[in-house]
């Protein structure tokens, strides 16, 4: 059996915390269906500043890029608040994004049936919701240049960012959000501002013209960015997949992200292109909570995202369908059966530490793996 390599960045905070629950499951896999992963470890973040003085090590970069994918948990806090900005504990996320050249960021809003009213809005406008962002991730203005501040005297300065995007860029981020329609209901939502801003012009027409070339079997509409978000708090489940650029994909995924209820409970994928020879994707899976440093060390955090985001590593990287849908699935079982982590805690509901949800969430995963 050829092996799969999974490469752990738990990074600062709670990021240990929640990778452990996963290696639990990793092992299990391993013992019980010869699953065959091989996992390393290294140091991200503030951990990694710690030990080298830098954000993420060379040795830890070449794992990561030779690894089928990459598990991260979170980094920063307190501690490394005046470190200098180059070595700041978010510049190993960053760096691992763009020498992997992850320019697709796939962020899923899912509100499980019994966590339906632990959302802000009405619980019948989310209950049952699956929208799946799909946000370009190394383009837009974020990354485009010139990006300068410059002082012209008399108090006064100036800041510029600059939105760009190519063709190519809008094409395969697109291509990936029409494919992943094709596996759900068949519908994409793309957003820009093509009202005021020449980059959403560009981004309105490169999307439509793939659309009718290649996809034109999957429903598409266009929505401006700004509306996308107002639609998102007022009839969420109009959507099925949204692509957006860097930067509205960056806001409309954490408006998408609060309609579950808890950021605690959200997995994230970041992709690369396929490898020309092996068709394999570089990827990085990320739970979208933060460090949250101050519950760390406390046994309290919830592991949720970071098992949801393994989920999304056996679908996206290894193609194990059936154990994603059962490691989804348990998720939704123990969540049914009443037990919660502190963040998502509900009255007549069992509250459990992270190592407990953990273990009920592998149990229900070997049942149904049975």
């Amino acid at each position: 059996m050829t092996a799969r390599t999974l490469f752990l960045l738990p990074g600062d905070g709670i990021g240990p915390e929640a990778m452990t629950e996963v290696r639990k499951i990793v092992a299990f896999m391993n013992d019980a269906m010869d699953a065959g992963f091989v996992t390393d470890e290294g140091l991200v973040g503030g951990s990694a500043y710690d030990a080298h003085g830098a954000a993420i090590s060379e040795a830890d970069m070449e794992k990561a890029m030779t690894a089928d994918a990459v598990l991260f948990g979170a980094v920063g806090g307190p501690k490394w608040d005046d470190v200098p900005y180059d070595v700041r504990p978010e510049a190993g996320l960053l760096r691992l994004r763009k020498d992997l050249e992850l320019y697709a960021n796939l962020r899923p809003a899912i509100c499980y049936p019994a966590l339906a009213s632990a959302s802000s809005l009405k619980p019948e406008l989310v209950e049952g919701l699956d929208i799946l962002i799909v946000r370009e991730l190394t383009g837009g203005v974020y990354f485009g240049e010139p990006k300068t501040i410059t002082d012209l005297g008399n108090g006064q300065k100036r800041a510029i960012d600059t939105q760009v995007y190519d063709t190519y860029e809008i094409e395969r981020i697109s291509a990936i959000a029409f494919e992943l329609a094709r596996t759900r209901n068949n519908r994409v939502c793309s957003m820009e501002k093509r009202n005021v801003m020449k980059s959403g012009v560009l981004w309105n027409q490169v999307v439509t013209a793939l659309h009718k070339d290649k996809y034109s079997d999957v429903k598409l509409d266009h929505m401006l960015a700004d509306a996308g978000g107002m639609q998102l708090v007022r009839a969420p489940k109009q959507f099925d997949v949204i692509v957006t650029d860097n930067l509205f994909g960056d806001m409309l995924s954490d408006v998408a992200a609060m309609l579950t209820g808890s950021l605690g409970m959200l997995p994230s994928a970041s992709l690369g292109s396929p490898d020309a020879k092996t068709g394999k994707r570089k990827a990085l899976y990320e739970p979208v909570h933060g460090s949250a440093p101050d519950i760390s060390g406390k046994g309290i955090a919830n592991p949720i995202a970071m098992i949801a985001s393994f989920a999304m590593c056996l679908r996206y990287s290894f193609n194990m369908i059936t154990e994603a849908d059962n490691l989804e699935k348990a998720i939704a079982t123990v969540l049914d059966n009443g037990i919660r982590t502190g963040d998502i805690m509900a009255e007549g509901c069992r509250q459990v530490g992270t190592a407990e949800m953990g273990d009920a969430i592998l149990a229900e995963f070997k049942a149904l793996s049975a």
